[in-house]
């Protein structure tokens, strides 16, 4: 043990900046909706360099060297068609060469046109999805992902998910070794999205026991490829959908969704979350509108 402790010191002492990145606290990544635009919605939106801003997003990450990576859904543009993994499949295998961890929930594209194929071919890259729900925990934060296209489930798949959802967060509430808990699923229950509706099942299924939760601080979806901030009952909901696909327009605030970032707009984007004692910070990882890098945009915190 005194060895040990004593090539530490000489580490720190030699290699200064070597010793604080083992100081550093384990980052965690999030993105969604990385997938490819489809030729039809190019017929309505603008395109913008969307397949070069997701890998750079991908590379961007891998050098960020998370401890865990996850991505909320639409990660490609059809599930169904193995030709549409073709670049997040070389993605995806880099982050795991550099060991880090990839996890995701379906989204929308995942299932559409082939909800039984599609998520087969999900399953392949994602082996430890769980339609019923499941958890990954780093660094005492806990982060469940839920599938939320609730049109391609049944009623039973519907109810099973819902009972997990309910019992794991009541579990992790008594749970001392955690201490937040983030939840993420595809479809967002806010947004002013002029092209998708805020989703009422997320709504009723998600946030009630979200909010009923003493340690749920954060929760994150996409559908909405834009990032917007909403405060409901003093919690934070954040949409993160700027990982590649087309950027749509939004509707002017309301008071039912205001927006807290309306003035915070970037195209494409991905969040950092960092664990600090009892504080979580949250940061968005913006592309510069020239692609030449990242810069740390908008920043926030939450604490117990």
């Amino acid at each position: 043990m005194r060895a040990a402790c004593y090539l530490l010191s000489l580490t720190a002492l030699l290699f200064p900046s070597l010793a604080f990145c083992q100081e550093k606290k384990p980052v965690i990544a999030f993105a969604s909706d990385t997938q490819e635009p489809m030729k039809i919605e190019k017929l309505f939106l603008k395109a913008d360099h969307n397949l070069e801003a997701t890998r750079l997003i991908f590379e961007d990450i891998d050098h960020l060297r998370p401890s865990a990576f996850f991505i909320l859904g639409d990660v490609v543009s059809l599930g169904k068609s193995n030709k549409a993994w073709k670049n997040i499949d070389r993605y995806i295998r880099q982050t795991s060469q550099d060991s880090i961890p990839v996890y995701a929930t379906l989204g929308n594209h995942e299932v559409m046109f082939n909800t039984k194929k599609g998520t087969k071919n999900f399953q392949v890259r994602f082996p430890m999805y769980n339609p019923a729900g499941y958890t990954e925990v780093v660094d005492s934060v806990a982060v469940i992902l839920l599938n939320s296209n609730f049109a391609a489930m049944t009623e039973e798949e519907t109810g099973n998910q819902n009972t997990w959802y309910q019992n794991k967060l009541k579990a992790l509430d008594n749970d001392p070794a955690i201490r937040f808990v983030i939840v993420g699923c595809h479809h967002s229950p806010y947004t002013n999205s002029r092209i998708v509706k805020p989703s009422e099942p997320v709504q009723k299924n998600f946030v009630p026991p979200f909010v009923r939760s003493k340690k749920c601080v954060l929760f994150l979806s996409g559908h909405s490829h834009n990032f917007e901030r909403f405060k409901v009952n003093g919690k934070d909901f954040l949409v993160i959908g700027g990982g590649g696909g087309l950027h749509q327009p939004l509707n002017s605030n309301n008071d039912r969704t205001h927006d807290l970032a309306e003035n915070y707009k970037p195209a494409f984007h991905y969040l950092e979350v960092k664990r600090f004692g009892d504080t979580l910070h949250i940061t968005s990882r913006e592309l510069r509108a020239d692609f030449s890098g990242f810069d740390s945009g908008l920043n926030l915190s939450v604490s117990e």
